[in-house]
């Protein structure tokens, strides 16, 4: 189901276990742009993207199940990458995108390249954008300390719901989130606040169990093995002050993935995308530039 609003669509998707999986499109144009979001995330980080590519291509945003508009799980439990690598199908079908370019940010990252593991045959390209192949816990801060204290959190999660639910909503959505992210995670001289402050209020609105739950997924996926197997063209976005996903990270898929290219963001942190927009924007352009060309060359040749 869909309704048109100003030239643009949205509508839901329906999971391999009846989950409702939100997805939007605006614009036009081949290829199409899907982008795969962060965890606890609803979209901001492509706020520029939109602006900048709506005119020239089709893009599809999705919200992962217990994020944003879609719906939550009736089995917590199903938020791992056998879950969303679906959901992305199923949003894939929906919305009758016959060939994307994906685009992952943070998490987006993994399910970008967990999704072409398994469905290639739909994926023209990739932007891999400061995230990383898999194993994100054991890297973050390059220290294994959240890692480590992950399962104490899920258990009080389980344990003392209501409880760990309220110290969530006033620690993610407070002013002191905000203030520490701008002043030790991000750049605070480049970003602006209301780009930034939609992330605390959508992260402090979830379900702490839910959230927790799908970040140890994630703590325990990993796509490095398939990195060698990728045979589409790869943009990789890299901030050299990322302490979410460490600059090295980026390096080693670019030395892993054929043919790879890497943009380098000076003073990039983790949420590049909305600190340098216009310098991604114009990296993008120029590697989006030759895919449809590329793209009926090989169709010819086949």
């Amino acid at each position: 189901m869909s309704t048109h609003l100003h030239g643009a669509a949205e509508g839901f998707a329906e999971a391999e276990d009846g989950t409702p999986i939100h997805w939007s499109t605006v614009g036009q144009g081949a290829p199409a742009l899907v982008c795969c979001d962060g965890i606890g995330c609803d979209g901001f980080a492509w706020k520029y993207l939109v602006r900048d590519f709506a005119q020239s291509h089709r893009i599809v945003r999705w919200h992962y199940r217990g994020h944003g508009r879609s719906g939550i799980p009736k089995d917590r439990a199903r938020v791992g990458f056998d879950d969303i690598s679906a959901d992305l199908q199923a949003v894939i079908q929906a919305t009758g995108t016959k060939e994307a370019v994906l685009l992952g940010h943070s998490m987006g990252v993994q399910v970008a390249l967990e999704y072409h593991r398994r469905h290639p045959e739909n994926v023209v390209a990739l932007a891999l954008i400061c995230g990383s192949h898999g194993l994100p816990l054991d890297t973050f801060h390059d220290s294994k300390a959240l890692k480590i204290i992950l399962p104490a959190l899920i258990d009080a999660a389980e344990h003392y719901p209501q409880a760990m639910s309220l110290i969530w909503r006033v620690l993610a959505g407070g002013e002191l989130a905000y203030q520490v992210a701008t002043h030790l995670e991000v750049n605070g001289r480049l970003i602006r606040r209301d780009d930034f402050a939609p992330y605390f209020t959508h992260l402090s609105a979830m379900d702490p169990r839910l959230f927790l739950g799908m970040l140890k997924h994630a703590s325990e996926h990993t796509a490095y093995d398939h990195l060698p197997n990728i045979r589409v063209p790869t943009l990789i976005v890299a901030g050299t002050d990322d302490t979410f996903t460490p600059y090295w990270l980026s390096e080693e898929m670019h030395d892993r993935i054929p043919g790879a290219e890497m943009l380098t963001v000076p003073g990039g942190t983790h949420v590049a995308p909305i600190e340098q927009p216009e310098l991604i924007t114009l990296r993008l352009e120029k590697f989006l530039a030759p895919l449809p060309e590329a793209r009926a060359e090989k169709l010819r040749s086949a």
